[in-house]
């Protein structure tokens, strides 16, 4: 016996290419032991990014159950405004996330104060964008003109809006703070504002949408005037807690004022920001749009819709949990020149998301009924919602690992094919299909697919074209920078 396969129990090897070259006879439970330890290494910094954006999500989450609440006209208006909200918000956001590949690799190539540069410069693309986010929420009338939205609709959708289009420059200069934080594997810092964020949020809201004493209520706009303060408050506490928190004293964040801009790291983050914004906008507008057709249907179709879409986002966060610490970890790895690692860890954080979405996703299948009585007690909202939560699992299980790839692509600053492959699969499968599905204009489409159901139907088949796409450009792409051969075990 040769000394490679000295005290090796037979049938508990593989043998195969290696990886980064040369050949392969590792043990199985070698193989397991790295995955063990990867995801031991990934859950530290996924779960304050789950208890964040979980936190974030139940802004929109106890909107949606107050507005249920109060009234379904209100509720219809929610949905529409919430829409055109994501819409302009998340593609503005994935630009300004830029900060977080660009953050990690310099801090895991020990180049504190040029991250810290950099951060100054992703507070510049976060104002300058904010001019045309706001603009966009102020005047949302393409928004209003896709959802064919009734006078009444409209008043309480621009009502909505206005009051979003005061926040976005707080949530933007707080995606930089975000963004920064996790790159640099500090996402607690994070979590703990938007946490507190929350706790400011829910008694706002509560009290705005249903007023009080000389408080008159507000419905669905009185939601919107929650969210702008609590987001202005987070942003501020933020600015305070990098001023005087010694943690950030080697990135030299503070103490010279707003540095200038700079072309140079402007341009660096806009190559991979502006792909990746269009990315999440492609990704998110496929989805959010749904809710501007299904408004055409009627108010219950599109409450129902919300409260399947409130669900189904709310489960995402987890995906995107294990997304950002995966991610975080393969941007700092390449930063230290350690390709290896950083191409192992991918691989096994898009395996483990894997797992985590199919158990989520087939407990909450199972659970369906009793989930959404907690929304609402409305019997014709249930029986519209109960139907679209039967692709939940199947849905969830692919935007869990199209979301993997796609973080994992942009750690290693690509974002530019995603952005052809989210096109095709989000608007031309999901939405093109959904718009067929939905509205039947060849009469083919059997009737208990149309409506609301057509459009998760076509929309589960986008995610998983995109999550196929996404993850066989990302085989490629690290074989091409590793000089690997097959996906490490």
């Amino acid at each position: 016996m040769s000394p490679r396969g000295k005290g090796r129990a037979p049938g508990r090897s593989q043998a195969g290419p290696h990886p980064l070259g040369g050949s392969l006879d590792v043990p199985v439970e070698r193989g397991a032991q790295r995955f063990r330890a990867d995801v031991a290494r990934i859950v530290p910094l996924a779960w304050p990014v789950f208890i964040g954006q979980l936190a974030v999500l139940l802004f929109s989450t106890v909107d949606t159950v107050l507005v249920a609440r109060y009234s379904a006209a209100d509720l219809a208006a929610f949905s529409v405004g919430a829409a055109a909200y994501v819409t302009v918000f998340i593609g503005l956001m994935g630009v300004v996330l830029a900060v977080g590949p660009i953050v990690g690799q310099l801090f895991g190539a020990k180049r504190h104060e040029a991250a810290g540069e950099q951060l100054h410069q992703a507070v510049w693309v976060a104002l300058a964008f904010s001019v045309l986010g706001s603009a966009l929420l102020a005047f949302p009338a393409p928004f209003l003109w896709l959802a064919k939205a009734s006078p009444e609709m409209e008043d309480k959708v621009r009502g909505y809006l206005v009051a979003l289009a005061l926040s976005l420059p707080a949530s933007l200069l707080f995606t930089c703070y975000r963004g920064f934080n996790n790159a640099v594997s500090r996402p607690k810092a994070v979590m703990v504002l938007q946490l507190g964020g929350l706790a400011l949020k829910v008694p706002l809201s509560a009290l705005l949408v249903f007023g009080a004493g000389p408080v008159p209520s507000l419905g669905v706009t009185g939601c919107g005037i929650a969210t702008c303060i609590a987001m202005w408050a987070q942003a501020l506490i933020a600015w305070q807690v990098v001023r005087r928190d010694a943690f950030y004293a080697p990135f030299r964040i503070t103490g010279h004022g707003l540095r200038a801009p700079q072309w140079a790291p402007i341009a660096a983050m806009l190559r991979l920001g502006v792909p990746m914004g269009l990315s999440v906008a492609i990704e998110v507008t496929g989805f959010a749009f749904m809710a501007f057709f299904i408004a055409r249907l009627s108010p219950t179709s599109v409450a129902g819709h919300q409260i399947a879409a409130n669900l189904v986002s709310m489960m995402f966060m987890l995906a995107i949990a294990l997304a950002n610490g995966t991610s975080t970890l393969v941007a700092q790895r390449i930063g230290a020149g350690d390709l290896a690692d950083a191409r192992r860890l991918g691989w096994h954080g898009m395996e483990f998301a894997a797992l985590v979405a199919l158990v989520l996703g087939c407990t909450v299948y199972v659970l369906r009924e009793p989930i959404l009585r907690l929304y609402t007690g409305d019997a014709v909202i249930i029986a519209a919602a109960l139907p679209l939560l039967a692709w939940v699992a199947v849905f969830h299980l692919f935007d869990s690992v199209q979301i993997m790839a796609a973080f994992i692509l942009r750690s290693w600053r690509v974002a530019t094919v995603p952005v052809l492959i989210y096109a095709g699969a989000m608007w031309g499968v999901g939405l093109g299909g959904g718009y067929v599905l939905g509205f039947d204009p060849f009469g083919v489409v059997p009737p208990a697919q149309q409506g609301a159901p057509g459009y998760w139907i076509a929309s589960t088949a986008g995610l998983a074209t995109a999550a196929i796409g996404l993850s066989l450009f990302l085989r490629w792409l690290t074989r091409q920078r590793t000089g690997a051969i097959a996906p490490a075990g």
